[in-house]
C-alpha cells in the first residue's frame, strides 16, 4: 500500500553533485563546529611537527663536534636536551591525536545523524526506487570513509606538510646547490601519483557500490527469511550473496593491484633519489661546501622529505577514494523532497473528514496515467470502499490522501481546504492508515501501540488493545505488554499483529481512516476478532477501504469501482448489483469461488 516500486525519480536526486574541490571544501564544513578543538590540535600538531626537525640537526651537531673533538659533557647535554624535546613531543602528540579523534567520532555521530533526519524529510518516491541496504551502506560505510578523511587525513596532510616545509628550509640554510638537486627528483613523484590517483578513485568507488550491492542482498534475505526457507532457497542466497561479494572482490583486488605496483614504484624512487643524494652531496663534501655532519643532515632530512612526501601521496589516493563516498552521500543530502510544505501552509486543526477529489490525474513516471480524472467526493463520517482489479488505482487514491503523492493535476480537498494548503504532519495527524500486510516495529507490544500517541497514558494504551480485541491475548502472552515482538511482528500471529496495529490506530484516534482491508489469509475466529474491532475503529469516522473480499464491504455506505485508473461506477451494493455492471460481474465470480471453497470444506 505504501507505494510502488515504478516511480517517479526525484529531477534533482540524479542531479550531479559538486565537483571534487568543492566536495572537499563541503566537507571542511563539518569541523566548524569543533574549532577550538581543532586549533589546539593544529597547535599541538604545528609544534610536533617542528620539534620533529630538532633530532637531524643534532645528529649533524653530534658528527660535527662532538665525535670530532670527543667532548662526552657536550654529548650528555645534547642527549638530555633530546629527551627532553621527546618528552614535549609526545606529549604534543597526545593532545593532537586525542582531539583530532574526538572531532571524529563527534563529526561521524553529526553526518549520520545529518543523513538520517533527511532520509526522514524524503518523499515516498525516493525509498520506492531504492534498496534499504543501499541507504544503510550510504549511512555506516561511506560517513566512515569520510571520517577519516576530514580527522586522520587531515592530520598528516598538515603535519606531512609542515615536516617537508621545514625539512627544505633548513636544507636551503645548509646547502642550496643539494637542495634544489633533491627538489628536481620531486616533480616525477607527483605526476606519478596523479596518474594513480584517478585510477585509485574510480575502483575505490567501485568497491563501495559493491559492498552496497552485497548489503543489499543481505537485507533483503534476513527480512524475508521465512520466504527463503519455505521455498528452500538457502543454496539460491548463498550463491546470489556469493556473487555479489565477489564482485566486490574483483574491485579489492584491482584496487590491490594498483596500490601493490604504486608503493613498491615509489619506494624505489625515494630510496633512488636517497642514493643520488648521497652522490652529488658527497662531491659537496669533497669539494669542500659541505661538512661531514651537515652531509648526514642533509641524508635524515632527505629521509624526512620523502617519508613526508610518500605520506602525501598516500593522503593523495585516500582522499580521492574518500570522495566516491563522499560524493554518494551527498547525493542523498542533496536530494529534494517531492511532496513539499508551502511557504505559507497553515497547520490543521480537528477537521470533520469530507474528502474531495476534483478532476484527480496522477502518472507515477510521466509515461503511463494511473488515474484519470478522479472525482469523487466523500461525506465526514461515510464508508466509502474502492474495489476493482489489480492495478486499477485504489493504492494510488489512498496515498493521494495522505499525500504521499502529489497529484499530476487536478485537486484534493479536506473540508473544502487543498492538501497543498496545509502542512504535512498536521494532515497526516488526522489520518489512521491499517495496511494490508501490518507492519510492526521489533520492540515491545506497548512500544507499538503507542507509536500511534507517544505520550499516551498506560490506561489508554490498554483501552486501546481492548478496543482492538488484543487485550485479552497479550495478557496470555508470557510477559504481556512487554512482550518483544521480534523483527516485523514475526512473534505474533497475522490477526495479533492486525489488532496491535488496529489498537494503535485506535490510540491515534484520526478523523479519517485508510483501511486496505486483509482478513482473507486469517482463520475464522480471527477474521471475526479483527472485523469487530475494524467495526469499533471506524465509527463517527469517515473511511476509505481497499476491498479485497466483496462480501465484506456491504458495510460501506457507497462503493467506488475502478478499472484502469476511472471510476466506472459508484453506488450503494444493491444498486450496483441492479446495474449488472463490472462490480456486478466482480461480486459474481467471488461469490462462485467462496461457495467452492465452502464445498470443499
Amino acid at each position: 500500500m505504501f507505494g510502488r516500486r515504478q516511480t517517479r525519480r526525484n529531477n534533482q536526486d540524479e542531479a550531479e553533485t559538486p565537483n571534487i574541490p568543492m566536495n572537499w571544501w563541503r566537507l571542511i564544513g563539518y569541523l566548524r563546529p569543533y574549532r577550538a578543538r581543532m586549533a589546539v590540535a593544529v597547535v599541538a600538531l604545528i609544534a610536533s611537527a617542528a620539534l620533529s626537525l630538532v633530532f637531524p640537526a643534532v645528529i649533524g651537531g653530534v658528527v660535527d663536534s662532538v665525535l670530532k673533538e670527543g667532548n662526552a659533557g657536550l654529548l650528555d647535554q645534547i642527549t638530555i636536551g633530546l629527551l627532553l624535546v621527546f618528552l614535549v613531543r609526545s606529549i604534543t602528540s597526545l593532545l593532537e591525536n586525542y582531539n583530532l579523534n574526538y572531532i571524529g567520532e563527534k563529526m561521524v555521530t553529526d553526518m549520520r545523524q545529518q543523513v538520517y533526519n533527511h532520509l526522514q524529510i524524503l518523499s515516498l518516491d525516493f525509498f520506492a526506487a531504492r534498496r534499504v541496504g543501499e541507504l544503510v551502506s550510504r549511512l555506516s560505510n561511506d560517513v566512515t570513509i569520510m571520517r577519516s578523511a576530514l580527522t586522520s587525513n587531515v592530520n598528516v596532510l598538515l603535519q606531512q606538510t609542515l615536516i617537508m616545509i621545514g625539512s627544505i628550509i633548513v636544507m636551503l640554510s645548509l646547502n642550496w646547490r643539494l637542495t634544489l638537486f633533491i627538489l628536481a627528483l620531486t616533480p616525477v613523484i607527483v605526476a606519478l601519483a596523479a596518474a594513480f590517483g584517478f585510477w585509485l578513485r574510480r575502483t575505490s568507488t567501485q568497491i563501495q557500490d559493491e559492498l552496497a550491492g552485497a548489503t543489499v542482498v543481505t537485507e533483503e534475505v534476513l527480512q524475508n527469511i521465512r520466504e527463503v526457507k519455505s521455498f528452500v532457497r538457502e543454496p539460491y542466497e548463498i550463491g546470489r550473496y556469493g556473487e555479489a561479494i565477489n564482485k566486490a572482490l574483483a574491485a579489492a583486488i584491482r584496487l590491490l593491484r594498483i596500490r601493490s605496483v604504486f608503493g613498491p614504484l615509489v619506494g624505489f624512487l625515494g630510496f633512488g633519489s636517497l642514493a643520488l643524494i648521497l652522490w652529488f652531496g658527497g662531491r659537496e663534501v669533497l669539494d669542500g661546501r659541505l661538512s661531514g655532519g651537515q652531509l648526514i643532515q642533509f641524508l635524515i632530512y632527505g629521509l624526512t622529505v620523502a617519508g613526508a612526501l610518500g605520506s602525501l601521496v598516500g593522503l593523495y589516493t585516500s582522499i580521492q577514494e574518500a570522495m566516491g563516498a563522499t560524493k554518494r552521500v551527498f547525493q542523498i543530502l542533496d536530494t529534494n523532497p517531492s511532496v513539499t510544505d508551502v511557504k505559507d501552509a497553515q497547520v490543521l486543526g480537528r477537521v470533520e473528514g469530507r474528502i474531495t477529489f476534483e478532476d484527480v490525474n496522477f502518472s507515477y513516471d510521466e509515461r503511463q496515467e494511473v488515474l484519470h480524472n478522479i472525482n469523487l467526493d466523500i461525506e465526514p463520517g461515510e464508508i466509502v470502499a474502492l474495489v476493482g482489479p489489480s492495478g486499477a488505482g485504489k493504492s494510488t487514491i489512498f496515498n493521494l490522501i495522505p499525500r504521499f503523492y502529489d497529484p499530476t493535476s487536478g485537486y484534493i480537498r479536506l473540508d473544502g481546504r487543498d492538501l497543498k494548503s496545509v502542512t504535512q504532519s498536521s494532515l497526516r495527524e488526522q489520518i489512521g492508515i491499517v495496511p494490508q500486510e501490518t507492519l510492526l516495529f521489533g520492540g515491545t507490544i506497548r512500544e507499538n501501540i503507542r507509536y500511534g500517541r507517544l505520550n499516551a497514558t498506560e490506561d489508554e494504551i490498554i483501552a486501546a488493545a481492548k478496543a482492538a480485541n488484543a487485550h485479552d491475548f497479550i495478557l496470555e502472552l508470557p510477559d504481556q505488554y512487554e512482550t518483544v515482538v521480534g523483527e516485523r511482528g514475526i512473534r505474533l500471529s497475522g490477526g495479533q499483529r492486525q489488532r496491535v496495529a488496529i489498537a494503535r490506530a485506535i490510540l491515534k484516534d484520526p478523523r479519517i481512516l485508510l483501511l486496505d482491508e486483509a482478513t482473507s489469509s486469517l482463520d475464522s475466529e480471527s477474521e471475526h476478532l479483527v472485523q469487530e474491532a475494524l467495526a469499533r475503529l471506524m465509527q463517527n469516522r469517515t473511511t476509505v477501504i481497499i476491498a479485497h473480499r466483496l462480501s465484506t464491504i456491504k458495510i460501506a455506505h457507497r462503493i467506488a469501482v475502478l478499472d484502469k485508473g476511472n471510476i466506472l461506477e459508484l453506488g450503494t451494493h444493491d444498486a450496483l448489483m441492479a446495474q449488472d455492471g463490472l462490480y456486478a460481474k466482480l461480486y459474481s465470480m467471488q461469490f462462485r469461488e467462496d461457495l467452492s471453497l465452502v464445498g470443499a470444506g
